[in-house]
């Protein structure tokens, strides 16, 4: 029988994985591994689904892959025989024919034993019912003389509803002393907040003190913040790791009169513009690192947008792997040309000129015989944008880098971008950013730049960049608000129709005018198409276009700005309502 420990040290790896590197991921455990044995620990805590990279979507599907992600595992059981610390990892597990989401225990050379994920997510970007059966409740699982409950992620998140299992009241119930909890928690503003509250309900509820371990890091559109933290069984917070950066860290825990206690260290936490910077420039320095792009080329159009995400890449890859291109035509105004210059200088990237009057030319050239009688319009615009994005096009084909877009969130929302023009490009910083917060980041960043940021201190964006109006230059004398609304107002309004589906009639009873709200709406359904086609980028709001919205293409619905009307229970006949009855018409 295993003596009662009065101490108990858990390392917690807080690591960026990537989706599909098996090989590298077990590195990283053994890595940990090392370090905490160094330590003098007795665990060391991987986040969910480590070994596979999180999230795996329907890639777990794949046998090859279930394969190679247990062959990984057993390898990694049969190394602790070495007497070092024990690992709990997560994996995609098979058994019995059903694949889940699990956590492994492995001590003594052995797998000691697998948890399971009860309670699995299936709203906003996640969707783990389509891939993943639902796991058995267990109790908790004894490491080194303590009794170590393990609920992973979504099993602390409580819903009251018919489909949840209280794990956490199970493992409590069943003698866990420790509450350890793996998690693949993405990146959204305000969500440190929201999981700090969600673990303090789990600790008052259960009187158990919890251990919250996050991965770190970028994949595709998700970026995950990392921002562990432990918390005392008094909701005193015990430990807290940084945010957007790997970090291993060793907590000594003590058992005290009233039950287990740490105090560890408390890294400081960013505000939500800064954590909104720090997730964009991880996400893009993730996504080209993990998909072997040399580096990044954009077009640089002396504009806040395009300004914003030089900055962005330079932080996130160091001015020697970026690459910025100014296409100016006859619109282009000699001051967008000046600050272009600033911004390449103050930034240090290379920087270039290529004037696509030719190109432009020689388009209306070849289409002059089929617009003949025809009146010049929107058409001749978007052929200026298509022929930049060619051109950025070739340049990326040529050396490799990958073609940074940069429109906003206010864009994309309304379609103020054109397809196979300025929306060409791999990757998108600041797609979930709505045009008032890139003047925000773009003046935060002028003061502060993020820990781990390879770019210049100082002033990188030029002060005229951030005060002067904004403008595509696609015609004389052109301004944003020539076609939309003041930003301030367009976000506001936007705010409400993606983030928080507000019905029309609302948004007006708000004080917004009809017009302007009616046109808005229409604007954002029209423009689906669009987004169906634009290039990933990092989400940072609670609903982002991609993973969070998923509207259709095709689609006559359009709200009519009423009032919604009350449902008519006299016309549901109480017979009628849904039971486990036979219908008798």
């Amino acid at each position: 029988m295993t003596e009662r420990a009065d101490q108990f040290s858990i390392t917690l790896a807080q690591l960026n994985p990537t989706v599909g590197d098996v090989a590298g991921n077990a590195a990283k455990v053994r890595a940990a591994r090392a370090r905490a044995r160094a330590d003098g620990a007795d665990l060391v805590v991987l986040s969910e689904l480590f070994i596979a990279g999180y999230p795996p979507e329907d890639l777990v599907l794949k046998p090859a892959f279930q394969s190679a992600c247990r062959n990984a595992v057993e390898e990694l059981a049969r190394e602790t025989a070495d007497g070092g610390p024990a690992v709990l990892v997560g994996m995609p597990w098979v058994d019995d024919g059903k694949l889940y989401n699990a956590c492994a225990f492995l001590d003594e050379g052995r797998i000691a034993a697998i948890r399971y994920k009860v309670n699995l997510p299936n709203y906003g970007v996640f969707d783990e019912k389509r891939v993943f059966a639902r796991g058995p409740a267990s109790g908790p699982v004894a490491i080194r003389g303590v009794r170590v409950g393990v609920p992973i992620c979504e099993d602390t998140w409580l819903e009251e509803s018919a489909e949840y299992e209280n794990i956490v009241e199970c493992l409590a119930e069943t003698g866990a002393e420790i509450l350890v909890v793996p998690n693949g928690s993405p990146y959204a503003r305000g969500k440190a907040d929201i999981r700090l509250s969600v673990s303090v309900a789990r600790v008052t509820e259960s009187g158990l003190p919890l251990v919250y371990l996050n991965q770190v890091g970028g994949q595709d559109e998700l970026v995950f913040d990392g921002a562990s933290f432990a918390l005392n069984a008094d909701l005193s917070v015990a430990a807290q790791l940084p945010a957007f950066e790997e970090s291993i860290t060793t907590l000594r825990w003590k058992r005290e009169a009233d039950g287990w206690r740490c105090t560890g260290p408390v890294a400081p936490q960013l505000d939500d513009d800064k954590t909104d910077y720090a997730a964009c420039v991880l996400g893009l320095r993730n996504y080209v690192g993990k998909n072997g792009f040399p580096g990044v080329l954009l077009g640089v159009s002396g504009g806040i947008d395009s300004a914003l995400c030089a900055a962005i890449a330079v932080d996130a890859l160091g001015a020697d792997r970026v690459r910025g291109v100014m296409l100016p035509f006859r619109f282009t105004a000699q001051v967008s040309l000046d600050d272009a210059a600033k911004l390449a200088k103050h930034l240090g990237i290379r920087y270039e000129v290529l004037p696509i009057a030719k190109a432009v030319h020689g388009f209306e050239e070849i289409l002059s015989g089929t617009f003949t009688g025809l009146p010049r319009d929107i058409t001749e615009e978007n052929l200026q944008a298509r022929a930049r994005g060619t051109l950025l096009m070739a340049i990326s084909n040529k050396t490799g880098a990958m073609v940074v877009t940069t429109g906003n969130k206010s864009e994309m929302s309304v379609g103020y971008a054109t397809l196979y023009g300025d929306m060409n490009g791999g990757f998108n910083p600041i797609k979930d950013i709505y045009k008032t917060e890139v003047f925000r980041l773009s003046a935060l960043r002028n003061v502060w730049k993020p820990d781990g940021a390879l770019g210049p201190g100082g002033e990188v964006i030029p002060s005229n960049i951030i005060t002067r109006p904004p403008t595509a230059e696609l015609r004389e004398n052109q301004t944003d608000q020539d076609s939309l609304p003041p930003y301030d107002m367009l976000d506001a309004i936007l705010e409400r129709l993606v983030e928080r589906e507000e019905p029309l009639a609302t948004i007006i009873a708000a004080g917004f005018d009809r017009e302007v709200v009616a046109r808005i709406d229409r604007l954002l359904n029209i423009a689906e198409y669009k987004r169906r086609q634009a290039a990933p980028g990092v989400k940072v709001t609670r609903r982002n276009f991609g993973r969070d919205r998923r509207y259709p293409i095709t689609n006559r619905f359009r709200d009519d700005g009423r009032p919604l009307s009350e449902p008519d229970d006299t016309l549901v006949s109480r017979a009628g309502r849904a039971s486990g009855e036979a219908f008798d018409g």
